[in-house]
């Protein structure tokens, strides 16, 4: 598993050019624009009590989750998948989509741009187990249990960077809607990956 220490090197240069962008006069207008209408995503706690480490988990999870709802959908597309392991990609897109819509109003109201697509990570290496192209070729490539295995295998690690960059946000958050997601991200997702290595364990061996 990737080390917190390495996530926080690899996204903290990302944080502080998008931060002093945000403030800057002459910064992109992608990154210093609030959007133009509320979000619609209800905040729960004070949306102006934020830092930059609440700034670099929303920016980092965004796109996380959304690939994450990327696998689940490839592999919902295919047949040949146990009902168990379906089951358990439709639970993905149900917790992680609201997640998504939350972050980026946390974004918006923090004065940037919503962020819409998986490569809104792009120049940041992949120590939040992000996976690569090529892993997401292999596994639209692949059938049936195959598919399956790849998908768990995939998933187990997509998982398990994902609370590598919830845990410091628990710690260093200042925003408390922020730090409460990152908690039953924490939470849900270690459940998760519970799950996923029992169904990996069931499945056949590979031919």
């Amino acid at each position: 598993m990737t080390s917190t220490r390495t996530l926080l090197a690899a996204s903290a240069a990302l944080v502080a050019a998008l931060t002093l962008a945000a403030c800057a006069p002459t910064e992109p207008a992608s990154m210093s624009q609030p959007a133009a209408s509320a979000p619609a995503t209800e905040l729960k706690g004070d949306a102006t009590e934020f830092n930059e480490a609440d700034i670099m988990f929303a920016q980092v999870m965004i796109p996380h989750h959304l690939q994450a709802v990327e696998m689940s959908d490839t592999l919902l597309a295919k047949t040949g998948i146990s009902a168990e392991t379906v089951a358990l990609a439709e639970e993905i897109k149900a917790a992680q989509e609201p997640e998504i819509a939350q972050l980026n109003a946390l974004l918006v109201a923090w004065g940037f741009d919503k962020m819409t697509a998986v490569d809104d990570m792009a120049g940041m290496d992949h120590s939040s187990d992000m996976m690569t192209d090529d892993d997401m070729t292999a596994l639209d490539a692949a059938t049936g249990p195959d598919a399956e295995r790849l998908f768990l295998e995939q998933m187990i690690k997509h998982h398990e960077g994902a609370i590598d960059m919830a845990s410091p946000q628990v710690i260093d958050g200042k925003n408390a809607d922020a730090v409460e997601l990152a908690e039953s991200i924490e939470g849900a997702q270690q459940k998760e990956i519970s799950t996923m290595k029992k169904l990996l364990a069931a499945l056949p061996a590979a031919g």
